[in-house]
């Protein structure tokens, strides 16, 4: 009945594998493959190219960096007139309590560029009448020639501002000097002031137009700590993740001779170092019993920028502990289902390591490809940064005194006052109001900001996909190999890299391209999720919702349909069409192995980086907590402790994948072999397995357990 089901497998996935005695491994007399796809891959690196040199000719990163005035001139840029004047100041900052802010995220009332911000209360009307107070003025008004200036004129023409406050400098923008006296918002020390136009107003006036105007401030003072944070705590984060980095590979190189002791001292410290952070969590949710405030709840909190407060909660420890809970059943679960298959797990893992242990290179290799993708990230982010950048100052008619029809209209600065909505609006003013612009160029600048996305997916899909042949075919020439090591090549990594470049670009290109048409595809279902928010009623949600799973569902199965195909292709060099085919039947054939070793050996390795992540990430913790009474004066002093902690964790679970995923591609490699052996041969001295006899009893003991099973 099983023979009788194993032949439908077959006959519906394909012919199994035959017996080829001059077979030995890794084909070297290969072809180039997917040329067609070479060509359009280097045509859109060229394409890329072209649009990056474009970007960078009308880019201007300039705009992200210093303020602009009313004229759309940078304050502070070396080597302008404005060189010596950094700060941005707005002649009246009340104006920036309008709505039009949060339209054009620009304050409809003059900016200057200054050096200094004023450092006391003064109307214009005060200082002409003081030659001294007058010439210190002057230097918040813009560059007059009137000979003999008068007041009405000075404020007609918006030359210079009604009043000015005491004011700081923060992000290079002077902003009213408030502070709170028993309780009351002061300027100095007044609660009220005279704006200059015969009105006595609250200071609270200027309070609004400075929140306003400071709409964006409150991330960017949170942004400025943290920038602190790093500046105090790099070297200690190199340190934690030098540390990440020797613990890592000492795993690795004790899996070379331990792998089962260090696979159950793995599973041990995992269950011990999630309990521990069960027992701290209730420790310290116990702790807060009875503490003020304690039992706020995160809701009633709402969000705060001082992260450290979440920390004064009891339901923040209590969601960290359920979640704590959660995962360490999930983990004990999971053990217990999958003790039997574990042993045959650690089987592939010591032919793993031994296999690494001959190709002791292969563990470097993932440093190349981080340099690769480094480049690719470079590139990507400094070209979105000029895209970005690359429009036009527009300006528009700003009045906020009276109903102008002429309102957030297009205008030109140049033209502005003797044109007829000046005549129209007495009191409208024409100032610059974002960057924008309407040029062809402009117009199809979304689609560029896009391509640069795409070719980023592609690119970054590329060399993942480069990295997957070359150790692939480096692990397969170890299999293949019938006296380990003698048969080895000398350098594996390097001739399978030479044949990848030289014969399957093509092939690489496509399966990356295939898998970068995906995940652009989820881009765009986020970009018209976030345009929609507003609009979109509950079917539109639904069905965004829906196809926003779909695509990823099908981007993790591209991803690995493309793995196993890339080994095909560096095992036998076909195209990549026929290597995708050839692996997945391969795969469905033995769907039941699949299924068992694939899985296990990946939760064994989710384990590994589990304890090297949560081992250093609870002693970063400790560190720069200052819980360590020894380095406890050693450790920097802090805005967010948790910033360089979570740094060091995220960087080191990508360290311990960067090793791990070299043992991943090796066992996967190992595991095809293993298959294409058993259906190529049978043990017998004219067709001998290729395979080791300690991998050979351990997979045909379960197989035989399974049939037996059946």
């Amino acid at each position: 009945m099983q023979k009788l089901e194993s032949d439908e497998q077959e006959g519906k996935y394909g012919e199994p594998s035959k017996f080829d005695p001059s077979f030995k491994g890794p084909i070297q007399n290969r072809g180039c493959t997917d040329i067609i796809c070479c060509i359009i891959f280097i045509l859109a690196i060229i394409g890329y190219f072209a649009v990056g040199l474009v970007a960078w000719s009308h880019g201007d990163p300039r705009k992200v960096i210093y303020p602009t005035n009313s004229e759309g001139k940078f304050c502070g840029q070396v080597g302008t007139p404005l060189e010596k004047m950094p700060f941005l100041f707005y002649f009246n900052i009340m104006k920036c309590a309008s709505p039009l802010v949060l339209l054009e995220f620009q304050c409809p009332t003059p900016q200057i560029c200054v050096e200094t911000c004023p450092d006391r209360f003064l109307t214009l009307v005060k200082a002409f009448s003081n030659p001294k107070d007058f010439s210190y003025y002057k230097q918040f008004c813009k560059p007059f020639s009137f000979t003999q200036p008068n007041i009405p004129q000075l404020l007609k023409d918006r030359v210079c501002p009604a009043m000015i406050t005491p004011s700081r400098p923060f992000s290079q923008r002077c902003f009213p000097a408030l502070n709170i006296t028993k309780g009351s918002v002061v300027v100095g020390s007044n609660t009220t002031f005279d704006d200059g136009l015969g009105k006595t107003r609250n200071v609270t006036d200027l309070l609004e137009g400075a929140r306003k105007a400071n709409i964006v401030q409150d991330a960017r003072q949170v942004a400025m700590k943290i920038f602190q944070d790093y500046t105090k705590s790099w070297y200690w984060i190199l340190l934690a993740l030098l540390i990440a980095m020797l613990t890592s590979l000492l795993f690795i190189v004790l899996m070379r001779f331990l792998a089962g002791v260090m696979v159950g001292i793995m599973i041990v410290l995992v269950i011990a170092v999630v309990g521990y952070a069960i027992f701290h969590c209730y420790m310290e949710y116990a702790a807060l019993k009875g503490t003020p405030g304690a039992d706020v709840s995160i809701k009633d909190l709402g969000l705060q920028t001082d992260f450290a407060v979440y920390l004064q909660l009891r339901q923040t420890w209590l969601a960290f502990l359920i979640i704590l809970c959660i995962v360490e059943v999930v983990i004990i679960l999971l053990l217990i289902f999958l003790r039997k298959r574990i042993c045959i797990a650690i089987a592939l893992i010591k032919e793993a390591s031994r296999a690494i242990g001959h190709i002791m290179s292969s563990l470097f290799y993932p440093l190349l490809t981080f340099a690769l993708l480094s480049l690719v990230v470079a590139y990507w982010a400094i070209t979105a940064v000029f895209l970005s950048t690359s429009n036009e100052a527009v300006y528009k008619v700003f009045d906020n005194e009276t109903l102008c029809n002429y309102t957030r209209t297009t205008c030109d600065p140049e033209t502005f006052n003797t044109s007829d909505i000046s005549k129209q609006c007495p009191l409208a003013q024409c100032l610059f109001a974002f960057y924008g612009g309407e040029t062809p160029y402009h117009r199809f600048l979304i689609f560029f900001q896009f391509y640069n996305v795409f070719m980023f997916f592609w690119c970054c899909n590329f060399v993942i996909a480069l990295g997957q042949v070359t150790l692939a075919g480096a692990f397969a020439s170890y299999y293949w190999a019938f006296k380990k090591p003698d048969d080895l090549p000398s350098t594996p990594i390097f001739s399978s890299m030479g044949r990848a470049l030289r014969y399957h670009t093509g092939s690489l290109a496509f399966g990356s391209l295939i898998l970068a048409i995906v995940q652009t595809i989820r881009v765009l279902l986020e970009y018209l999720d976030h345009k929609l928010k507003g609009t979109q009623n509950k079917f539109t949600k639904f069905l965004l919702a829906c196809l926003k799973c779909c695509f990823w569902c099908l981007e993790k199965f591209i991803k690995f349909l493309n793995r196993n195909a890339y080994i095909m292709i560096a095992i036998y060099g076909k195209n990549f069409c026929t290597a995708a085919k050839d692996a997945f039947f391969l795969l469905m054939r033995n769907i039941i192995r699949v299924v068992v070793l694939d899985k296990v050996t990946d939760f064994l390795f989710f384990l590994g980086k589990l304890l090297i992540v949560g081992s250093v990430g609870v002693l970063s913790f400790f560190f720069f907590s200052g819980r360590i009474s020894l380095v406890k004066d050693t450790a920097p002093q802090l805005n967010y402790y948790w910033v360089p902690i979570l740094t060091v964790i995220v960087a080191s679970y990508f360290i311990a994948h960067g090793f791990f995923s070299v043992y991943g591609m090796c066992i996967d490699t190992l595991f095809l072999c293993f298959l294409e052996d058993l259906e190529r041969n049978d043990g017998s001295s004219e067709k001998p397995y290729f395979m080791p006899e300690s991998l050979l009893r351990v997979l045909k003991k379960k197989n035989e357990g399974n049939a037996t099973s059946k």
